[in-house]
């Protein structure tokens, strides 16, 4: 029996023939011109009297609410996957402009919808939320309600979504289109070549020193080269950010990433405190690194260098059957969602020029399908994103039956599937293992994800917290820029390393996304909170996998605090479930240690 031929390049037509100049595109968002003009007249016009009748259009509105959510999202899918593909297509962003514009225009209505939730009393509050049609939504409906409570009017709320548009989000589109233009030249084969930035930050991964260090002094200056104005472009963010916070008499610039996260303050100290107080076995494991290359200390092009001198490599069809093979030692309905992706074209991973960097899965609701996107070279990390975002994937999958409003889970639980994802194919590869060096080059790939969500995220983490204090008082230069993330990357290493990369906060998207703000900690404890997960799959085997969809569908309605305590009966405001956490990281760098030094 031959097995399938994995596509490397996604399927878009299924959803609108035609790409960017789709004409079922165009008629798809006048239709949702429509529905929010409709959502729109009625929320303007909500004015009974009695509880039922208020109930009754509540309902009303919420079914309209939903339809309007799934047409904005399937349109927000498909404009970022064709920006994606090709940062040359000038239509997609003329489109991007268009969808943002009907985004800010639903969230100006939903300002009045919310300004009607707030005008309940609270016994009549109470007695709509008991309706049998709406109680299934009555946590986020008073999450909606408690939030609107905190914010300004309806009139200047409004005004700040329309002011958004060219004031704010726009400079996010900004940094795209400036990354699209970037060109990053590489030596390969004797001849110089332009790579985009995604290609590029595929070589730091390479074997070979003088290609990772040439990569990085040309990605270096291609960054420096753009600095003044991506920190102009940075600024503006967090200027348009700070001076709404001000407004509303927010102080504390973590209050809106936390809130969006159902998340406290205690809990995320609690998380960082625990880390910082075990950075030391993984100083010593860079340390280690640094010796078996042959250096006094790593530089940061060296941090995702393999040990040895082999290079595992994997094609695109391999990497998935290897993912396929590893998801069904944990539970079938992974694997089949996995499968599913692989064969419905669901993914593009192509290695060509044109493409932006990094990788997302994003979701197209009214089709019922995913998209994942990167950059596929065939190395471990790759393998390794491919499987994070298959992750993502399988938590939309998992909460399809869900009510739409029911399914908006936050980025922090949102990275508890994608890094279990990634937790199941590590550890499964590292026990396979055949040879010394296999299980050393595998057990290394996973101690480099703790690294990279222990160190790397808490040295954006500390920069974020300290550009937006020093913002404050005003604008922010490209060179004090450079220093606060110098700062924060020593921090963060634990001195670690010889030589760091101080324009990290151009090249990283993540600091320019304008729909959550602070994209950094959330990966953190994804991370971590998956590891409390996964060692309960590892004691329960194949069984614990409805357990886990379980979990997965109460992501949506109800703070992490409780999430935890009803499926792992842990409180993460205490250090305990967060030090159990971080020793099954750092049981992996003693064990990879103790490998290096037989």
């Amino acid at each position: 029996m031959t097995a399938t031929t994995y596509s490397a390049v996604w399927d878009l037509e299924v959803f609108f023939e035609g790409g960017s100049s789709s004409p079922d595109f165009q008629a798809h968002l006048v239709e949702t011109e429509k529905k929010l003009k409709a959502f729109e007249e009625k929320v303007k016009t909500w004015n009974d009297t009695t509880i039922q009748e208020n109930a009754n259009t509540l309902h009303e509105l919420l079914e309209q609410f939903q339809l309007i959510t799934k047409a904005l999202r399937q349109e927000g899918a498909f404009v970022s996957c064709l920006q994606a593909q090709n940062t040359a297509d000038k239509k997609a962003s003329e489109l991007q402009s268009r969808v943002t514009g009907l985004s800010a225009s639903f969230q100006s209505s939903l300002t009045l919808f919310d300004e009607k939730l707030i005008s309940f009393p609270e016994d009549m509050w109470s007695t709509i939320l008991a309706d049998d049609r709406i109680s299934q939504l009555s946590f986020v409906l008073t999450e909606r309600r408690q939030r609107a409570m905190e914010k300004l009017s309806k009139e200047e709320e409004t005004l700040i979504n329309a002011l958004g548009v060219d004031g704010y989000h726009s400079w996010g589109q900004m940094y795209d289109l400036i990354v699209g233009t970037i060109q990053i030249p590489v030596e390969e084969n004797g001849e110089v070549k332009p790579l985009s930035v995604g290609q590029a930050s595929n070589k730091f991964s390479s074997s070979d020193r003088n290609i990772r260090e040439s990569v990085f002094e040309n990605w270096e200056k291609a960054w420096g080269d753009k600095a003044d104005i991506l920190s102009k472009t940075l600024n503006h963010l967090a200027g348009f950010r700070l001076n709404v916070y001000k407004k509303r008499g927010w102080e504390d610039v973590l209050k809106e990433p936390l809130d969006i996260n159902r998340m406290s303050k205690q809990t995320l100290d609690t998380m960082w405190d625990v880390i910082s107080d075990h950075k030391q076995p993984f100083v010593k494991y860079l340390k280690k690194k640094a010796d078996l290359l042959g250096l006094e200390k790593l530089s940061w092009y060296d941090l995702d260098a393999p040990i040895g001198e082999s290079e595992t490599k994997l094609s695109y069809q391999e990497g998935a059957e290897f993912i396929l093979e590893h998801f069904a030692q944990f539970g079938e309905e992974k694997t089949k969602f996995a499968k599913m992706a692989f064969e419905d074209r669901w993914i593009e991973a192509e290695d060509r020029a044109g493409k932006r960097p990094g990788g997302f899965h994003t979701y197209f609701p009214e089709s019922a399908e995913s998209r994942i996107f990167m950059t596929y070279s065939g190395t471990p990390s790759n393998i390794s994103t491919l499987a994070h975002e298959l992750g993502h994937g399988f938590h939309t999958y998992a909460m399809r039956d869900l009510h739409p409003l029911n399914r908006n889970y936050a980025m922090n639980v949102a990275e508890t599937a994608s890094t279990f994802a990634e937790l199941i194919l590590a550890d499964a590869s590292v026990k396979n293992a055949t040879s010394k060096e296999e299980k050393v080059a595998l057990l290394e790939d996973k101690v480099q994800r703790s690294v990279a969500l222990l160190m790397n995220i808490h040295a954006r983490f500390i920069f974020e917290t300290r550009f937006y204090e020093a913002r404050k008082s005003g604008m922010v230069s490209a060179e004090k820029l450079n220093e606060l993330m110098l700062q924060a990357q020593k921090e963060a290493y634990g001195n670690g390393l010889d030589e760091y990369h101080p324009l990290f906060w151009a090249s990283k998207l993540h600091f320019f996304i304008t729909g959550v703000p602070f994209y950094n900690f959330p990966y953190t404890f994804g991370y971590l909170f998956s590891l409390g997960i996964y060692s309960k799959a590892l004691e329960e085997g194949k069984g614990y996998e409805e357990k886990y969809i379980a979990l997965l569908k109460d992501t949506a309605c109800m703070t992490v605090e409780e999430l935890a305590k009803k499926h792992l009966n842990v409180d993460l405001t205490e250090r305990e479930f967060w030090e159990d956490a971080v020793k099954l990281c750092v049981r992996d760098v003693e064990e990879l240690l103790t490998l290096l030094n037989e």
